[in-house]
């Protein structure tokens, strides 16, 4: 074999390695991004006639339900933009019934809008709201 077909297949060699090495590399990193992102959460609410109830529901229950913090917001626009639309009630999701944690506003009044519960990111957990619910003005 001559010299310069060998330099070319130590360099093919080199250069599927270095490829592997790369490929190993971000397929290591791709799990480690999804965990960044935290545990998946969801949030609901339900309107009473005094008040709003819900659930947060996580695979992580304990990290990520117990004791969350749920935001009530009153949606201002067509869509839900928990960082601008009015924020209402706060509450603690502290009740244990079954795969969730229950909130619960309490006897905080009847209002009129559509309204959403919310609950930020945090360290460990992905942040969500629930589906806009429609409370009529009470007649």
């Amino acid at each position: 074999m001559t010299k310069s077909k060998t330099n070319s297949i130590r360099l093919r060699t080199r250069s599927i390695a270095a490829a592997a090495v790369l490929a190993l590399g971000v397929g290591a990193a791709v799990p480690a991004l999804a965990a960044a992102s935290g545990a998946p959460t969801q949030v609901t609410i339900n309107a009473g006639n005094d008040g709003f109830t819900g659930l947060v529901k996580s695979p992580q229950l304990k990290q990520c339900a117990k004791d969350r913090k749920v935001i009530v917001l009153k949606q201002l626009g067509s869509t839900q933009n928990p960082g601008s639309d009015q924020k209402v009630l706060t509450t603690t999701a502290d009740n244990r019934q079954g795969d969730a944690y229950m909130w619960d506003t309490g006897n905080s009044g009847h209002m009129k809008g559509k309204f959403y519960a919310h609950v930020n990111k945090t360290a460990s957990c992905q942040s969500a709201s629930s589906p806009s619910v429609h409370m009529a003005p009470n007649n």
